[in-house]
């Protein structure tokens, strides 16, 4: 087949393959090897390369392999230029060599290696023995060519069957999706596990140490003490009228039902609202009222049909000192059986309070105790006591902060640490004027004072009411020798810097009692004695 240009090899074989011919330069120029006609003659044989390796130890020396005769082109020229099948290309080793086993046993010579090949230890053939004989001619061709031999699979030296790289991929792939199974479980159950102790503190029931039970006796002077025997007499006091209600505390006075307790808690009753009175224990009965006195902010109830009554003790105020401890009992902001404790922070501390009728009759003159036990509205007729359970005041005022105007005895303010208590002294004569006459006495000593007098001292007044002379006419004060126009500065020793001081320090005693006055008149200085007069109070 001779159209006018020269055949050309799509291959071309290897540098040193026995067997192969040189194809045909593609130029034709100076110094390329002769072309190789596809119908020329193959050899029929040829010598063994002398670069053939040296057979292995323990392997039969190998044949030359005749060249393959030459022939028409079995696929179309390649123009990549891949090098011929068996030999290494540029990247890829050289197939392994195929060696068929003939029929009937018919022995082969063994096939030379080529010189680029490193050889291969003899693998067993995984090709089925062939039934068809096979020529003599052919059995000089025993190098592999897929093309040269169309009935043999391609076969390839791998690694053992089951560990081909797609299986070991998929048994690693396995595996690792198992551990990671694996560590997430453990990873939740140990997350729970340590949540559990976390909030546990273990994996068994938590029993937290705690102090056995006692029988709850406390020391008698202690807080407790003095609650638990003091508690029982205390009650809570619910006054309502036709145009206001409220609510205080009193304390038992006698198995009789009497009880005591501030004016201006029982005020708002009038004379025709109710009185209801709650005890320590839940039960409840009705009062009625027995007698009031404004001037000293004191009034006594009474309970009928109730029976058990347990009597408050009675202390003496005189005998109480600047820290002594105290207890406050009361219903402050109507939460009955309130217990706080404080100390004594004064004593006789003059102070006034109420004044909201404007005409002077409802205000009161206290000489009072000061504690720092919390007082509230609320608070008010209810005890102070001291360390024994008994009574030496009953509260009755506070110190606001948001007045500013002085002491308040109905206000909504809280406790700044500023109460103030009537001593039980005093209570416990007016209680008993109450319950015996229902009024009380105050003790004067017939002179009018001048309120708006701002020097040092109280100033008797150059007018009494109604136009009426300022010193009573034979009155303590007259037979005393008090003259209109006199400062007093002293009773019993103890200062008066105001006409609102001598009416307190005159109310702290008993009609009858006799009081050394010290004054002032024209400059000089003077000392009287006088016998406290009585009056009604309101």
């Amino acid at each position: 087949m001779d159209d006018g240009r020269q055949a050309k090899w799509w291959s071309r074989p290897a540098t040193g393959r026995p067997g192969r011919d040189e194809p045909e330069s593609r130029g034709g120029g100076e110094g390329d090897a002769p072309s190789v006609r596809p119908d020329s003659p193959a050899p029929t044989g040829g010598a063994a390369p002398t670069d053939s390796p040296a057979p292995l130890a323990g392997q039969e020396p190998q044949e030359p392999v005749p060249s393959r005769p030459a022939g028409p082109p079995l696929h179309e020229p390649d123009v990549y230029s891949t090098p011929p099948y068996g030999g290494p290309g540029p990247w890829a080793p050289a197939p392994p060599v195929q060696r068929p086993t003939p029929a009937h046993g018919t022995p082969v010579p063994p096939q030379a290696v080529p010189p680029q090949a490193a050889p291969l230890p003899p693998q067993p053939s995984p090709v089925t023995p062939q039934t068809t004989p096979v020529p003599s001619s052919s059995s000089q061709w025993l190098q592999y060519d897929p093309w040269g031999a169309p009935g043999q699979p391609l076969t390839q030296v791998g690694p053992p069957a089951g560990t081909e790289p797609g299986s070991r991929k998929n048994r690693r792939g396995g595996a690792f999706a198992g551990m990671l199974l694996l560590a997430l479980v453990a990873s939740g159950i140990g997350g729970g596990v340590g949540a559990y102790v976390e909030r546990t503190g273990g994996l068994t029931t938590v029993e937290l140490p705690q102090a056995s039970h006692d029988n709850g006796d406390r020391a008698p002077e202690s807080v407790a003490g003095i609650a638990a025997s003091a508690l029982p007499s205390v009650v809570t006091l619910h006054v309502s009228g036709t145009a206001e209600s409220g609510t205080g505390t009193g304390f038992v006075l006698d198995a009789r039902g009497h009880i005591l307790t501030n004016n201006h808690v029982v005020a708002p009753a009038g004379t025709s609202g109710d009185i209801t009175v709650t005890f320590s224990s839940g039960e409840t009965a009705p009062a009625e009222l027995v007698g009031k006195d404004s001037g000293y902010d004191l009034a006594v109830v009474r309970v009928k049909g109730v029976s058990g009554l347990k009597p408050l003790p009675l202390g003496n105020s005189d005998n109480v000192r600047v820290g002594d401890p105290v207890v406050a009992i009361g219903a402050p902001f109507d939460l009955s059986n309130t217990v706080t404790s404080g100390i004594i922070s004064a004593k006789q501390r003059p102070i006034t309070a109420g004044g909201e009728k404007g005409d002077g009759s409802d205000i009161s003159y206290v000489d009072a105790l000061q504690t720092d036990a919390p007082i509230n509205p609320g608070n008010s007729g209810g005890p102070l006591v001291d360390t024994q359970a008994h009574v030496i005041g009953i509260n009755s005022a506070i110190r606001a902060a948001d007045s500013g105007k002085g002491t308040e005895r109905g206000g909504q303010s809280g406790s700044i640490g500023l109460g103030f208590a009537i001593p039980i002294n005093q209570g416990k004569r007016v209680a008993e004027e109450l319950i015996n006459t229902g009024k009380a006495t105050h003790p004067v000593i017939g002179v009018t004072l001048d309120m708006k007098f701002t020097g040092d001292g109280a100033k008797v007044g150059e007018k009494g009411p109604e136009d009426g002379p300022a010193v009573t006419k034979d009155g303590p004060a007259a037979k005393a020798g008090i003259r209109s126009g006199d400062v007093i500065t002293e009773v019993q020793g103890q200062r008066v810097h105001s006409g609102e001081e001598l009416i307190v320090k005159i109310r702290a005693h008993r009609p009858g009692d006799r009081l050394e006055l010290r004054l002032t008149r024209g400059g000089e200085e003077r000392s009287v004695t006088l016998t406290l007069g009585s009056a009604s109070g309101t």
